[in-house]
């Protein structure tokens, strides 16, 4: 009998603590914010339709966000290998083909529930999971380049989940307000993502990823973002004070001057304290996001 000893073989099942690590759920709580915002828009009360809601909120996190992330970590799994070896694909913890499978998986359920929720929920979710993938995988690979991978990304977080929210509770397209801020809050998202790519500067320039932090420099970048910020909220300021929504307005005034502080103090330097701007500045930004959903309730199903 022999006494050699085998070497353990790897596993050919991922254990659900990776499958749970690559789909990262801290990142669901963006979209789920701005899919309770479409909710709270659209005027209607959740008890009417809670199954949807519930369905929506699933959709919008769990499944359709945790897909771009998993599709994100495939793609990117020979950059991880170097820079984050831990990361589930290029630990080995997510063996073989496993981690595109998931993707892919994650992606059909994510477009089944979008079907279940009505035709304008299932757009909606076809759009988002077409741009999760363009924005991981060759040959549209958006994320090379931080002008359009941001705008997929801020439209994807904020502008689709707003409006799938909206459409699931009223079961149908919204009416031009709700519209309006789900694209101005995305352009505003644009911001926010440049300023996530400032913890990574160095390594992107070496692996060619072209963020706009890369391309302009974190000074011209970081003033950049601020405006991409600032201005869809001035434009959301003006439009209800318009449509007769002053408090909502000041109320939002109130939030923006704030992030002036905020983004002052951020300027000052960009690339040590664009984290704690995350932490206080997007804050306010969202907050005032809640504050114009409720500011057009009564219009949610068409102009005033």
């Amino acid at each position: 009998m022999s006494n050699t000893t085998l070497a353990p073989q790897p596993k050919s099942l991922p254990s659900p603590a990776a499958v749970l690590e690559l789909l990262k759920p801290v990142t669901w709580f963006a979209p789920m914010w701005a899919f309770m915002c479409g909710v709270v828009s659209s005027g209607q009360p959740i008890s009417d339709r809670w199954l949807f809601f519930l369905g929506g909120v699933l959709l919008a996190g769990p499944l359709v966000c945790a897909a771009s992330q998993a599709a994100n970590d495939w793609f990117d799994r020979e950059v991880d290998a170097i820079n984050e070896p831990n990361r589930p694909i290029p630990s080995g913890r997510i063996p073989g083909r496993w981690g595109l499978y998931i993707a892919i998986f994650w992606s059909g359920l994510s477009l089944s529930l979008g079907a279940m929720l009505g035709a304008w929920a299932f757009a909606g979710t076809v759009l988002a999971v077409f741009l999760a993938w363009a924005y991981s995988a060759p040959p549209l690979r958006f994320k090379m380049n931080g002008w359009y991978g941001n705008a997929a990304v801020g439209l994807s977080y904020e502008g689709i989940a707003w409006f799938t929210g909206a459409a699931v509770m009223l079961g149908g397209l919204p009416g031009w307000p709700i519209l309006a801020l789900a694209l101005l809050y995305s352009i505003g998202a644009h911001g926010i993502m440049t300023l996530n790519d400032f913890k990574a500067i160095e390594g992107d320039t070496r692996l060619g990823v072209r963020t706009l932090p890369v391309q302009l420099g974190a000074e011209r970048a970081a003033k950049f973002a601020c405006v991409v910020m600032a201005a869809p909220q001035l434009v959301v300021i003006a439009g209800l004070a318009f449509i007769g929504r002053p408090i909502h307005a000041l109320i939002i005034s109130v939030l923006l001057i704030l992030q002036f502080y905020c983004m002052t103090e951020m300027l000052k330097d960009p690339r040590g304290k664009a984290p704690w701007y995350n932490a206080t500045g997007v804050s306010l930004y969202v907050l005032g996001m809640l504050v114009a959903a409720f500011a057009v309730q009564s219009f949610a199903g068409g102009a005033p």
